[in-house]
């Protein structure tokens, strides 16, 4: 089931059954696009029609971040549970592991992805590594990038490209790459390359992530303003 969220259909999912989604998905084949809503990203694509038509063709939707779930129960659709892209993606891995899909990954600063996909490989020994590539590249790069990737014939496509250019450049570049699965996961390979920390439990599960990313990264202050806006934005849209 999908619920509105301010504009952006939000699928509403546990971890479980969004990881039964996608092996659906890899048995039908290619293409289908994850996106992993928070509350940024539905303000962004509320500003951003290119992003809002992406989500709303995108195969799965989850309601990456508590506001989203929040918002979404606040509204009277409610969701079960908050599903984070780095748990569907750690949870992604294990089950590729034990079924052999083969796993490509994409994006980070240079070095990034690869010690994602070594510490990915440590921790679950049966893992495919399909491919890695950082996330620099000039525009012109894209095809040749698109045609690799398809080449290595991965199942899963992890993307750590930021929002909203990684599931732009997905959406773009879709039909080329030809990847049964494709997901944005943002700063994911940052947390399994060990150079960012995810906050604690007890802050992830009392919807707090986002003071412990501020704490840690003051720069990300303007990008957070969206938060406000987004609970005033649900707060009117509940009255109408």
């Amino acid at each position: 089931m999908r619920v509105d969220v301010l504009g952006v259909s939000i699928d509403a999912v546990t971890l479980p059954e969004a990881v039964r989604t996608v092996e659906g998905f890899i048995a039908e084949g290619g293409p289908h696009l994850v996106a992993t809503a928070n509350a940024e990203m539905v303000m962004a694509a509320g500003r951003d029609r290119e992003l809002a038509r992406i989500l709303a063709g995108a195969a799965l939707v989850v309601p990456d971040g508590a506001g989203v779930v929040w918002a979404a129960r606040h509204l009277g659709h409610p969701v079960p549970e908050r599903v984070a892209g780095f748990d569907l993606a750690q949870a992604l891995l294990a089950r590729a592991a034990e079924v052999g899909w083969r796993v490509f990954f994409f994006g980070g600063l240079p070095g990034i992805a690869a010690k994602a996909s070594e510490a990915a490989t440590a921790k679950w020994p049966g893992l495919v590594v399909a491919g890695v590539r950082d996330g620099y590249f000039a525009a012109e790069e894209s095809a040749d990038i698109a045609a690799a990737i398809r080449d290595s014939r991965p199942h899963i496509l992890l993307a750590a490209l930021g929002v909203p250019k990684q599931e732009k450049w997905l959406a773009c570049h879709e039909t080329a790459l030809s990847v049964p699965v494709a997901m944005g996961v943002g700063g994911t390979f940052d947390v399994m390359a060990g150079v960012m920390r995810r906050a604690p439990l007890w802050m992830q599960r009392s919807g707090l992530e986002w003071l412990y990313r501020l704490g840690c990264e003051p720069s990300r202050i303007g990008r957070m303003m969206a938060l406000p806006r987004f609970v005033l934005r649900v707060l009117a849209a509940k009255k109408h």
